[in-house]
């Protein structure tokens, strides 16, 4: 849940676009953007001294990169919240994105209510991902070839990560039980398992968390 007013950074070198999205953010009552850039450079130099909770980054950029400018304000600023803003066709970027600690993935198109949903989430401390962006990553994702045998009680078990893997790809608890010939009661059970293991709360998070620990290809 937010409380108070959640204060936005712009990162993105299209003047344009950081304007409007500037326009519509402060439509909403709770947002404030106080910070407006066109580059991972000028944003690093000012962010000691910014209050910010929330960054919307551009992936490409001249310079430093999304991905490298994330990096590093995520090593001065662990608490920072980072929205990746990407263009279809950027997704060989996410992976890369997400191990630099993003929380929030989001395409240049999405509308207003989809933005607004994605500050409240990230800025709640969730993961988020666009509708449209999740449905293509689920459907490009594929298992890793070989999982490791968990080496202490709170890691998932190979058949968690199995079911792990079918709910990041978007199946129902019946579709995973029907594909893998087991009860839904017992995919009930695991899920229950997944979310208490990883401290996910939605399939948003299970993707970041997936991803993070390398348990899926996208």
């Amino acid at each position: 849940m937010i409380r108070g007013e959640v204060k936005i950074a712009l990162v993105d070198d299209h003047t344009l676009f950081r304007t409007g999205l500037k326009g519509l953010l402060e439509q909403h009552d709770d947002f404030s953007v106080v910070a407006d850039v066109g580059s991972g450079e000028e944003f690093l130099a000012l962010l000691p001294e910014l209050e910010v909770d929330v960054v919307f980054m551009d992936i490409s950029m001249p310079g430093i990169d999304g991905s490298e400018t994330t990096r590093r304000a995520l090593q001065l600023r662990p608490e920072l919240r980072v929205i990746t803003l990407s263009m279809y066709g950027d997704d060989h970027y996410y992976k890369l994105m997400v191990e630099c600690g993003a929380s929030g993935f989001l395409l240049k198109d999405s509308d207003i209510e989809e933005v607004y949903a994605a500050v409240e989430a990230t800025a709640s401390g969730d993961s988020y991902f666009s509708s449209t962006l999740l449905g293509m990553l689920t459907r490009n994702m594929s298992s890793r070839i070989t999982i490791d045998t968990p080496s202490d009680e709170d890691a998932l078990s190979e058949r968690e990560i199995e079911i792990l893997v079918e709910v990041c790809r978007g199946l129902s608890n019946q579709e995973i039980a029907d594909k893998l010939f087991i009860s839904k009661r017992t995919v009930d059970k695991h899920r229950a398992n997944i979310l208490e293991k990883t401290g996910c709360k939605n399939t948003a998070n299970l993707v970041v968390y997936a991803i993070k620990n390398r348990l899926v290809e996208i």
